[in-house]
C-alpha cells in the first residue's frame, strides 16, 4: 500500500472502500441525533462535508496518517465522516507501523474517558450512537491489524519459500558438481591407465623400432587389448552421462573393481613390462567403497610410475583388516639410468596429468572417510593411504 502507482486491483479496492464510506453515510444518516438548536441548513453542511470525506478515500495511499488525524478531528463535529474516518484507521492499522498505529488509536479515543463521564447525563440515543461509533473504530483498528498481520505471514511464508527453493537450487547445483567431479575421477582413474599403458608401448615401438618381431608382437597385443578395454570402459563412462539423473540404478549394476582385482591389476601391469611386487591384499573381502578405493588408489599410482618413472621397480602392499582398517602402500624406486630414456620422455610429453590424479585421489579416500598421502621417498615416490574397514 506505500506505492504511489495503483494497479486495476488498487483502484478497485480504493473505490469499494470510498462506495462502502458513501453507503455507511447513507444507511445512517436516519440515526444521526439531531440537536434542536441546530438551523435547518446544519444537515446540508453535515452532508457535504460527509460527501468530501467520501472523495478524500481515494488519498489513503498516499497520506494515511494525515489523512486519518484530519477524519478523526472533523468528525467530532460531523457525523456523516463516521464511514471515511472507519476507513482511514483501517489503512493505518493495516500498513503503518505500530507506533503510527498506536498514535491514531489513542487519538481516536481519547474523547472515551470524558463521554464515559458524561453518559449518565446524556440522552439515551445520543449514548448509544457514540458507543456504536467507538466500537466501529475499534473495530476498524483491529481489521487492519488482522489484516497487515495476515500480511506478514504471507511475505513470511512467501520468503521462507523463496529460500527454500533457494536452498534446493543450491543442493542440486553442489550435487551436479560432486557428479561431474566424480565421473571426471572416473574416466581419468579408468582411462589413464588403459590410455599410459599404450602410450608407453607406443613409444617403445616408435624409438626401438629394430626389436625383434616377438617383442613386437607381444607390444602389439598389449596394445590391442588396453585399446579394447579402454573403448569399453569409455563405453560404461558415457553410458552413466547419457543416463542422466536417473542413473543411480544403472550405476549401481555397473561391475565396479574390488580389492580382489588388485591381482589382476597388477597382472596388467606386468605384462605391460612393469617390474612390481605385490603383498596382500587380505583374504577377507574388504567393503565395497574401501575396496574400490583401494583399487583406484593403486591404478593412479601404477599410472604414474609408467609416466614419471619408466622402468622403476614398484613395490605395492596392501594391509590390515576389519577393524584395523585398510592401508595401501605403492612405493617405487629411483628409474634405473642418469636421464629418461627418448621414449619415457615422449610418453611424458603426451600423458602428462598435470597433477590432477593425485587430487583426484585425496579426494576419493576422504569421501571414504580415510586419509592418502604422496612424498618422494629414497629417490623414488611413495604413495600411502589408509581407509577405515568396520569390523
Amino acid at each position: 500500500m506505500r506505492r504511489t502507482h495503483r494497479t486495476r486491483r488498487d483502484w478497485a479496492v480504493d473505490l469499494g472502500l470510498f462506495f462502502f464510506a458513501a453507503c455507511f453515510a447513507a444507511v445512517s444518516s436516519q440515526s444521526i441525533p439531531v440537536a434542536e438548536d441546530l438551523g435547518p441548513g446544519w444537515r446540508a453542511a453535515d452532508q457535504a462535508v460527509g460527501g468530501l470525506g467520501c472523495a478524500a478515500v481515494l488519498l489513503r495511499r498516499r497520506r494515511p496518517v494525515p489523512l486519518a488525524v484530519v477524519l478523526l478531528l472533523a468528525g467530532s463535529q460531523a457525523h456523516y465522516l463516521a464511514g471515511p474516518t472507519m476507513v482511514a484507521v483501517f489503512t493505518v492499522a493495516a500498513s503503518r507501523p505500530w507506533k503510527a498505529t498506536a498514535w491514531v488509536a489513542a487519538l481516536a479515543f481519547a474523547p472515551l474517558p470524558v463521554f464515559l463521564w458524561q453518559i449518565p447525563d446524556m440522552a439515551e440515543e445520543r449514548a448509544g450512537s457514540a458507543l456504536t461509533y467507538f466500537a466501529l473504530i475499534a473495530g476498524a483498528i483491529g481489521w487492519g491489524l488482522f489484516r497487515r498481520s495476515r500480511q506478514q505471514l504471507i511475505a513470511s511464508l512467501r520468503e521462507r519459500a523463496e529460500l527454500a527453493e533457494a536452498d534446493a537450487e543450491s543442493r542440486a547445483e553442489r550435487a551436479r558438481m560432486e557428479a561431474r567431479e566424480e565421473i571426471a575421477r572416473e574416466m581419468h582413474d579408468v582411462l589413464g591407465h588403459r590410455l599410459t599403458l599404450l602410450s608407453v608401448h607406443a613409444g617403445a615401438l616408435e624409438f626401438n623400432s629394430g626389436a625383434p618381431r616377438a617383442e613386437i608382437e607381444r607390444a602389439a597385443g598389449v596394445m590391442r587389448e588396453s585399446a579394447r578395454l579402454a573403448l569399453h570402459d569409455l563405453r560404461e563412462v558415457i553410458g552413466v552421462l547419457r543416463a542422466g539423473s536417473g542413473s543411480a540404478s544403472a550405476e549401481g549394476e555397473r561391475p565396479q573393481p574390488e580389492l580382489a582385482d588388485l591381482a589382476r591389476l597388477v597382472a596388467e601391469a606386468r605384462a605391460a613390462g612393469g617390474r612390481i611386487d605385490l603383498a596382500g591384499p587380505p583374504g577377507e573381502a574388504a567393503p565395497p567403497l574401501v575396496g574400490r578405493t583401494a583399487y583406484r588408489i593403486v591404478q593412479e599410482a601404477l599410472t604414474n610410475v609408467r609416466k614419471h618413472a619408466p622402468g622403476a621397480a614398484v613395490d605395492v602392499r596392501v594391509t590390515g583388516g576389519p577393524g584395523d582398517g585398510l592401508t595401501v602402500e605403492v612405493r617405487n624406486t629411483r628409474p634405473p639410468g642418469p636421464d629418461p630414456a627418448p621414449a619415457a620422455a615422449a610418453v611424458k610429453t603426451a600423458g602428462e596429468g598435470g597433477g590432477q590424479g593425485l587430487i583426484g585421489l585425496g579426494e576419493r579416500a576422504r569421501l571414504a572417510g580415510g586419509e592418502l598421502t604422496a612424498v618422494p621417498a629414497d629417490g623414488g615416490f611413495r604413495v600411502q593411504a589408509w581407509l577405515p574397514w568396520q569390523s
